[in-house]
């Protein structure tokens, strides 16, 4: 007898979150009703698919390989059903999108409107997300359009350049730094930073260049959003780097200073990509087509 695909997603999910209790969570059962699953998808399958030990579930290798067939099962199924839908009586095509907090904060909401003023048929869909979940969602079939920053891994993805930004550094007006009109990241690491919670891909960025500086880290507090860290910043939590942009909006409401980052990294590109070999709808391949055109306006 084959697995069920319920089984099949919930292994997944433990596999992806190296949890069971979290996978049953996430699936809206209780952890008793999915050790049962788990066990009688290894029974059906004749083989065990996960170490088990107090700090959570580790993939064997027969559960490595059945992580990559069952990851494909889903794909498959999330595009069945999507396109499926599009049979049904009075139904649009929808371009589901997902963006990292960048685009959203900055550049897409505007870019959006203009597209939905040249198609106004086309329904559009959008979830804001970190780049990587992004980049996992499009594998997996979830979105059809996803914005990201350039940086991480691109495999099984065809992109095109979108919008740029560029990093600043946020502080009170009464802050040492807030002195100098020109400032390089070193200078940065010498306070105490307000930073995003972890999977941002800017917080991975910053990480890795406070490494090749060779100097500390000096997190004192992570949030959601960008507002949030302008927020901790105003209540003289620390300084945070955030786009440039993306900080103008709080700038008078909060009366923060904003210093440019010298750095060449500093400057960042975007993306907008959709999983590769995967079929297209016209209204996607409209949304890339009219988003990476509008890298000739600026930012």
């Amino acid at each position: 007898m084959l697995p069920d695909l319920d089984s099949i997603a919930l292994f997944v999910k433990a596999a992806e979150l190296h949890s069971l209790t979290r996978a049953a969570q996430a699936q809206s059962m209780g952890l008793a009703a999915a050790s049962r699953r788990i066990t009688l998808l290894e029974h059906r399958l004749k083989c065990t698919l996960f170490d088990r030990s107090h700090k959570g579930v580790a993939l064997t290798p027969a559960g490595k390989t059945l992580l990559h067939h069952a990851k494909q099962m889903l794909i498959q199924l999330n595009q069945m059903h999507a396109d499926l839908e599009e049979h049904g009586p009075g139904r649009r095509r929808t371009v589901r999108v997902q963006a990292n907090t960048s685009a959203m904060a900055q550049y897409l909401p505007a870019d959006l409107a203009d597209f939905n003023l040249n198609y106004p048929d086309i329904a559009i869909t959008v979830k804001e997300r970190w780049s990587q979940q992004i980049v996992e969602a499009l594998l997996l079939g979830e979105a059809d359009v996803g914005i990201i920053n350039g940086g991480g891994s691109l495999d099984g993805l065809d992109c095109q350049p979108y919008r740029s930004d560029h990093l600043a550094v946020v502080m009170r007006p009464d802050h040492p730094l807030a002195k100098h009109q020109d400032l390089y990241f070193d200078q940065v690491l010498d306070y105490p930073l307000v930073g995003l919670e972890h999977g941002a891909s800017l917080m991975d960025l910053l990480a890795s260049q406070a490494g090749l500086a060779q100097k500390a880290f000096k997190l004192k507090v992570q949030v959601q959003g960008f507002e949030a860290v302008c927020r901790m910043i105003e209540a003289g939590m620390g300084i945070g780097v955030l786009p440039e942009h993306a900080a103008l909006a709080y700038r008078y409401g909060m009366n923060l200073e904003i210093r440019m980052l010298r750095n060449e990294w500093a400057k960042r590109q975007m993306l907008v990509c959709t999983a590769r070999g995967r079929e297209k709808s016209e209204q996607s391949v409209r949304l890339v087509q009219a988003l990476s055109q509008v890298i000739d306006a600026g930012p």
